[in-house]
C-alpha cells in the first residue's frame, strides 16, 4: 500500500507543478507597523538565494518593499515575515511590515501609506483580497509593483492588470493530492469530514475545490465546514460538532492546515465516541507541528510548502521588474512537500 501511495504522489507532483509584524492598533493606520531595522525578532537560517538570482537595482539605492499580511498571529505569516527580513539585505531592500490583524481596512490603509511614501513594491497575503481591489488598482496606477504572496486575487482579478506577479503554492494541487492519497488509502471508499480554513480566503477556496473536484463516488463526505479564522480553536469546535453528529462513522479528516488539524486531533482524543488510531488525518502547511504530528502518528499526511523559497521567488520577481526585465511567468509555484512517516527524514525540520 505504501509503495502505491508513494507512486501516486510522485505522479501527482510531476503532473501538477507549474513553473514559475507588529500590529497596527488603529484601522486607518497611516504609518508602517515595522521595518527591517526596527524589528529585532530572531530570524531562522534558510538557504540563500541561488547564484542566478536577479541583482538589486543598478543604482544601488535602497528599495522600499512592503509586506501586508493578514495577521502575525498566523504562524506561517510570522515565519514569512522573518524570511522577508532575512533576505532583504541580499537584494538591497528595506522591508516594512503592515499587519492587518484580520481587518481588511487596515490593508487598505497600508496601501494608501505605501502610495504616499512612494514604495517600490508591495507583497501581500491579505485577509480579504477582494476588499483591496480598488486600493490595489490605485497603487498600480502610481507605479508600485504589486505581488501576491502565498495566496492569489479572486478569479477575474488575478491578471497583470491588477498585479504584477503571484508567488505561492498551488492550493488546488494540494487539495488534489489530499484527495488522491485518501482514495489510495481507502480503495473501497470511506467517510470523511472536511474542516476548512478561513472562509473566503483563497487558500481555503482552492484547497476545498481541488479536493472536491478530485474525489470519486467512493468517498462519502459526511460534512464540511469552514473556520472564521485560521484558528485551531475554531477547527476544534467544528470537529467536536462533527463527532457529536457522526461519531465512529468518521474514518478520515481533511483539514486545510496543520495547526487546525491539531484542534481536530485534540477533539478526537477527548472523545469516547471515536478512536483516533483508526482515523486517517490530512493537513496542509508543513510546519513543525505538522511534522511532529506525523512523527507521533496522529497525522497521516502533511502536505508542506516552503515560505523561504516563496520569499526568494518574490524578491527575484520584484528585482527583475524594477530593472526593466520581463518575468518568464507572472505566476511562480513552489514545489509541495509530501510528508509521511516514510518521507519525514527526507525534509529539513521546519523553522516555524
Amino acid at each position: 500500500m505504501k509503495k502505491r501511495i508513494a507512486l501516486l504522489l510522485t505522479v501527482a507532483m510531476v503532473l501538477g507543478l507549474a513553473a514559475c509584524g507588529s500590529k497596527t492598533e488603529e484601522p486607518a493606520a497611516a504609518e508602517p507597523a515595522q521595518t527591517e531595522g526596527e524589528a529585532e525578532a530572531e530570524t531562522p537560517d534558510a538557504e540563500p538565494a541561488g547564484d542566478d538570482a536577479a541583482t538589486p537595482a543598478a543604482s544601488g539605492d535602497t528599495v522600499k518593499v512592503a509586506f501586508i499580511t493578514q495577521s502575525l498571529s498566523n504562524a506561517s505569516q510570522a515565519f514569512a515575515w522573518s524570511q522577508f527580513q532575512k533576505f532583504a539585505g541580499e537584494y538591497g531592500f528595506e522591508v516594512t511590515l503592515f499587519d492587518e490583524d484580520y481587518d481588511a481596512q487596515n490593508g487598505v490603509a497600508a496601501i494608501g501609506t505605501c502610495i504616499a511614501q512612494k514604495y517600490t513594491a508591495i507583497c501581500m497575503n491579505p485577509t480579504d483580497p477582494s476588499a483591496l481591489i480598488p486600493a490595489i488598482q490605485e497603487a498600480k496606477e502610481a507605479g508600485i509593483i504589486i505581488g501576491l504572496y502565498s495566496s492569489e486575487l479572486p478569479e477575474g482579478f488575478a491578471t497583470t492588470e491588477y498585479r504584477d506577479f503571484m508567488c505561492g503554492t498551488n492550493d488546488v494541487l494540494f487539495g488534489e493530492i489530499a484527495a488522491k492519497t485518501l482514495m489510495e488509502a481507502f480503495p473501497d471508499g470511506c467517510n470523511v469530514v472536511e474542516v476548512g480554513g478561513q472562509s473566503g480566503h483563497a487558500a481555503q477556496i482552492n484547497r476545498h475545490d481541488g479536493f472536491f473536484n478530485t474525489i470519486d463516488d467512493s468517498i462519502n463526505v459526511l460534512d464540511a465546514q469552514d473556520c472564521q479564522e485560521w484558528a485551531s480553536e475554531d477547527a476544534m469546535a467544528i470537529m467536536e460538532d462533527f463527532i457529536t453528529k457522526y461519531g465512529s462513522d468518521i474514518q478520515a479528516v481533511y483539514c486545510h492546515w496543520d495547526v487546525g488539524l491539531t484542534g481536530c486531533i485534540e477533539a478526537m482524543k477527548a472523545s469516547s465516541d471515536i478512536d483516533i488510531a483508526n482515523v486517517y488525518t490530512i493537513g496542509v502547511d508543513g510546519c513543525a507541528i505538522g511534522f511532529d504530528q506525523v512523527k507521533e502518528g496522529t497525522q497521516s499526511l502533511c502536505i508542506g510548502q516552503s515560505f523561504t523559497q516563496m520569499t526568494i521567488d518574490a524578491f527575484d520577481c520584484i528585482t527583475t521588474i524594477m530593472n526593466g526585465g520581463t518575468l518568464e511567468s507572472d505566476v511562480v509555484w513552489t514545489e509541495p512537500q509530501i510528508i509521511t512517516t516514510d518521507t519525514l527524514d527526507d525534509y529539513p525540520y521546519p523553522e516555524w
